[in-house]
């Protein structure tokens, strides 16, 4: 059986009311090594773990012992989806916590000249999503393609890419990835 720990650490946190911030203060660790370990891009040591489940208050028992509670919800208004993008890339998820799903649907907006940034996006999984409106300029290893309204993309997500909003408008975008990564 297998433990996803970063997934686990977004719920505790989340639960607590801590941002990603907050425990890397209280933890005395980079708020990077928080967010490389929730998108499971790190493995921490069961020391690392410790002290940073000591920054919550809670103990690795009662982290490993959570069951993930299984959303029984079924459908959500537009206004009741979870923003967790920031600045001008909005990511809307369905659902308020991903704690046991095996799938992440967004809803993206890039406002003109919104990147994911010069760095590639690396992670274990696939994505895919169809553009709503706008342009959306996305780089799959050295494949880039410039998307209109209709258009899609569908990758495995542990190749290098990268999203960029091109002209004047914003994009929208409905996309989904597996596992969730955000």
């Amino acid at each position: 059986m297998s433990v996803d720990v970063g997934e686990r650490l977004r719920h505790v946190r989340t639960l607590h009311g801590l941002s990603q911030r907050g425990l890397a203060k209280r933890a005395g660790v980079t708020n990077s090594t928080i967010s490389l370990i929730e998108s499971n891009q790190m493995n921490p040591s069961v020391g690392a773990l410790k002290r940073i489940l000591d920054g919550v208050p809670i103990g690795l028992s009662e982290f490993f012992a959570i069951e993930p509670e299984r959303p029984r919800r079924v459908f959500y208004r537009a206004e009741e989806l979870t923003e967790i993008g920031k600045g001008p890339i909005s990511y809307r998820q369905v659902g308020d916590s991903l704690f046991g799903r095996a799938l992440q649907i967004l809803k993206e907006r890039y406002e003109p000249g919104a990147d994911t940034g010069r760095v590639p996006l690396v992670h274990d999984g696939e994505e895919g999503g169809i553009v709503l409106s706008g342009r959306l300029e996305v780089t799959v290893d050295d494949e880039r393609r410039i998307l209109g309204p209709g258009d899609a993309y569908y990758f495995e997500s542990r190749r290098p890419h990268r999203f960029r909003c091109v002209g004047g408008a914003p994009c929208e975008i409905i996309s989904a990835c597996t596992p969730p990564t955000f």
